[in-house]
């Protein structure tokens, strides 16, 4: 999982400002992009950690440690997700009520 902030904005460093302007419509899908690349991340953490906690269950892994840093790793970035949403809501709910 790479989240330097080049794997985010998907800009190579050292372009400028006039080779980044999008239009509103192109700015709202990578933005959707982002969050939709983001959430299925969360989504594959937490199916690969039920996956190996399921085989430790069965006695198809014996590696405890592996399991228990793979939920860790979907613990932790579910937190940060529904974190995320909490702020993202907030400054929302400020923007809307600012008075025009």
């Amino acid at each position: 999982m790479n989240l330097g902030v080049n794997s985010i904005t998907n800009t190579p460093i050292g372009t400028t400002v006039k080779e980044q302007v999008k239009s509103p419509g192109e700015a709202q899908a990578s933005f959707a992009n982002v969050f939709k690349n983001a959430i299925n991340n969360v989504n594959e953490l937490q199916n690969l950690s039920d996956q190996k906690t399921e085989a430790l269950a069965l006695g198809q892994i014996n590696d405890l440690h592996d399991v228990m840093i793979t939920a860790q790793k979907a613990s932790i970035t579910l937190e940060a997700t529904v974190e995320i949403q909490r702020k993202v809501i907030d400054a929302y709910n400020e923007i809307m009520r600012m008075q025009v």
